[in-house]
C-alpha cells in the first residue's frame, strides 16, 4: 500500500483534493473538537467546504446524543450545521433495528445498556425498549435481583434485541440484565465497538468497553452499527444517495474512520493528527488501515484560501 500523501501547506495539493470530491464524511471527536474546545479554524473550513458546493455529513460513534441533542452542541459552539447533516450511532441502530432487522412483536423490545441519545432515536423510530437512563437500572444489585434474574421473573419477556453503547452510568445490574436477555437468544447489537474516545486532550473508556465484557461473558461478538461497520456505510449511502467514488471520510482514528472508508470504497480517506491515531500508527507493519491522505489539522485544508 502506498504511502499517504502529507497535504499540510501544499496548497496545489489541497486545490486538487478538495476538487476530487462532492461529498465529506466527518468524524466528530478529535476532529472537529476535543470534549468542548473546537479545534481553531475549524468552522472557517467547513464553510469554505460549503462554499464550494461539497455537501458535508456528521457521521460520529458517540451513541449518547441524538441529532437533535448533537446539533445543539454544534450551534452552541459556533459551527453551522442541520440535524440533516448528523449522523450518528444511535440513529444507525435504530434505523437497523426498525428498517431491517424488523422484531416481531410482542418480542420486539430493546434493552439498553446506554444514554438518552439511544433513547431518543430508538423514539423517533417507534421502538419499544426497556433500560438506558431508567433509575430503576442505575442502583445497585440486590440479592432480590439475583433471585429474580435466575428465574426470570425479573426478565422481561418480550425484550428480543440487547442494544449496547457508551453508558457513564455502568453497572453489574445492567450487565446481569443484558447477559441473561443474551442467554435467552436476544440480537446482540453494538453502537459501536471503540476501545476510547478522546476528549479534554485525552482518552475515555469507549462504548467497546460496554459491549466486550458480554461478548467475554456470552462467546457472542455483537453486530456493530457505527465505524467501521459497513451497515453504517450502507445506511449513510441510502439515505445520503451519495457517490462512494466522490466520497472523502475523515478522520483522526485508523480503526474506525479511516478503515470505514477504506472497507466502504470511498474515493479517499483524510486523516487528521489531532485525535486519536497518529502517523507512527499507520507506518507500522501490522497497521489496521491508511489513509490516502493526511494533514496536520482540518484547518490546514484552509491553504486554498492562502
Amino acid at each position: 500500500m502506498s504511502d499517504p500523501k502529507y497535504l499540510t501547506g501544499d496548497k496545489a495539493a489541497i486545490n486538487g483534493f478538495i476538487d476530487r470530491f462532492d461529498v465529506f464524511l466527518f468524524d466528530c471527536d478529535g476532529v472537529i473538537w476535543s470534549g468542548d474546545h473546537v479545534f481553531e479554524g475549524v468552522p472557517e473550513t467547513l464553510e469554505l467546504l460549503r462554499s464550494k458546493g461539497k455537501k458535508i455529513v456528521f457521521v460520529t460513534n458517540n451513541s449518547t446524543k441524538s441529532r437533535e441533542e448533537y446539533l445543539k452542541k454544534f450551534k452552541g459552539l459556533g459551527i453551522p450545521s442541520t440535524v440533516e447533516e448528523i449522523f450518528g450511532s444511535a440513529y444507525s441502530s435504530a434505523i437497523y433495528i426498525s428498517r431491517i432487522l424488523k422484531l416481531q412483536a410482542p418480542k420486539n423490545k430493546v434493552f439498553i445498556i446506554g444514554e438518552a441519545g439511544i433513547e431518543h432515536e430508538l423514539r423517533s423510530e417507534n421502538i419499544p425498549f426497556i433500560g438506558g437512563t431508567d433509575p430503576a437500572f442505575r442502583r445497585d444489585i440486590t440479592e432480590q435481583d439475583r433471585q429474580g434474574l435466575a428465574d426470570g421473573s425479573l426478565l422481561d419477556p418480550d425484550v428480543g434485541c440487547v442494544l449496547a453503547g457508551l453508558d457513564l452510568h455502568i453497572n453489574y445490574l445492567k450487565l446481569a440484565h443484558a447477559l441473561q436477555y443474551l442467554r435467552r437468544g436476544a440480537v446482540f447489537l453494538a453502537t459501536n465497538t471503540d476501545s476510547t474516545f478522546p476528549s479534554h486532550h485525552t482518552v475515555f473508556p469507549g462504548a467497546g468497553s460496554i459491549s466486550a465484557p458480554l461478548a467475554y461473558m456470552t462467546g457472542r461478538e455483537p453486530l456493530a452499527l457505527g465505524k467501521p461497520s459497513q451497515a453504517m456505510m450502507d445506511a449513510v449511502e441510502g439515505k445520503f444517495r451519495l457517490d462512494r467514488a466522490r466520497t472523502c471520510m475523515v478522520g483522526d482514528r485508523l480503526n474506525t474512520d479511516i478503515k470505514f472508508g477504506v472497507e466502504g470504497r470511498l474515493g479517499g480517506t483524510l486523516a487528521v493528527l489531532t485525535g486519536v491515531s497518529k502517523r507512527a500508527d499507520w507506518e507500522a507493519e501490522d497497521a489496521v488501515a491508511v489513509p490516502a491522505f493526511y494533514v496536520d489539522k482540518l484547518s490546514d485544508l484552509r491553504a486554498v484560501e492562502l
